[in-house]
């Protein structure tokens, strides 16, 4: 359950349990939608041709003094699932726990993003694996969004209609990026495209320790308001953005009026447009006229015995525009 202040502020997980671990065959879709109405999502993934799902998402809530926040990630694995798989299990956990989360977010989740990459580098240290992953959050604390993110996957709002994005992707010929990575000491090199040592094709990633001197976790944080003209937000993994661009996402999802068939459909347009990766995005839809007016807006209402409603019950499917024999690729 939830524990307000003066106690420890836990989470509660949104999703139904099956979704709460990796599902590493097909496809799976759900949402959920808040008890009040003021706020619904819908998540889609995907393995893709991909031999192996190395994406995870996650959607929690939890009550810091008296305030209800929403978080919602989007991991996405590089070189195996683990690194990615922890920041599901540990990341928001560990926010929550952040003596500043509430009088300064931003530097709470700066120091929370490195804290956890910490973590898990110590946890893997007996290990010879050496996986990274991004990560592309975004928390919401009464009007305030604060979208965070590492990596290549990305954050994009509609607003007034428009696509908007909320975070830019860290990759190494990014100017800024490079002369960071060069400065440090590192090189930045072309092989089939941009990479930290001829490596990596990213320049910010958690784990990654043998390029972590380069490699850091330390997030750029994006704000904005939830007024009238915020009407959704989308998260994806770069299996999304690869092939799908901004503009053609929030018109795609603009075109549901569902979270998660914006996310399916979705889904559908990055596959069959030819994307080689995993392919996961949470979509988040704003529902102002349940808000009202004022400032007195504040995330769905949500107790440790709620449920997803059974019209956005989770399913486990094989869509129709997947053909059930198509044999996974490695890209």
């Amino acid at each position: 359950m939830m524990v307000d202040a003066g106690g420890t502020a836990a989470v509660v997980d949104v999703l139904p349990e099956k979704e709460r671990h990796h599902n590493d065959g097909g496809y799976s879709s759900g949402g959920w939608k808040s008890e009040d109405g003021r706020l619904s999502c819908g998540f889609s993934s995907f393995r893709g041709k991909r031999v192996t799902m190395e994406d995870f998402f996650d959607v929690k809530l939890s009550k810091v003094d008296g305030q209800k926040i929403c978080m919602f990630g989007i991991f996405d694995g590089h070189g195996g699932s683990r690194a990615a798989e922890y920041l599901k299990e540990h990341l928001f956990e560990n926010l929550i726990k952040h003596p500043l989360f509430m009088t300064d977010t931003k530097i709470a989740i700066s120091e929370t993003y490195q804290k956890t990459d910490s973590e898990f580098l110590d946890s893997e240290s007996n290990s010879l694996r050496d996986d990274g992953s991004t990560a592309s959050t975004a928390v919401l604390v009464g009007r305030h969004l604060y979208v965070a993110n590492v990596g290549d996957s990305r954050a994009v709002i509609s607003k007034a209609g428009k696509a908007v994005a909320l975070s830019d992707d860290h990759k190494p010929n990014r100017s800024d990026e490079r002369q960071r990575i060069e400065k440090a000491g590192g090189i930045i090199m072309w092989a089939g495209t941009w990479r930290v040592g001829g490596v990596l094709a990213m320049s910010r990633a958690f784990g990654n320790r043998l390029l972590k001197q380069f490699v850091v976790a330390e997030p750029e944080i994006q704000e904005d308001e939830v007024d009238e003209e915020l009407e959704f937000m989308v998260l994806a993994s770069d299996g999304l953005w690869d092939v799908v661009p901004n503009e053609d996402a929030v018109m795609l999802a603009g075109s549901e009026d569902e979270p998660e068939a914006a996310a399916r459909k979705l889904t559908e347009a990055a596959y069959t447009r030819g994307s080689a990766d995993n392919i996961t995005c949470i979509v988040v839809r704003f529902h102002h006229d349940k808000m009202g007016g004022g400032d007195d807006y504040s995330p769905p209402t949500l107790d440790s015995s709620e449920q997803p409603s059974p019209e956005l019950a989770t399913t486990i499917l094989h869509p129709p525009w997947i053909a059930v024999s198509n044999p996974a690729q490695n890209s």
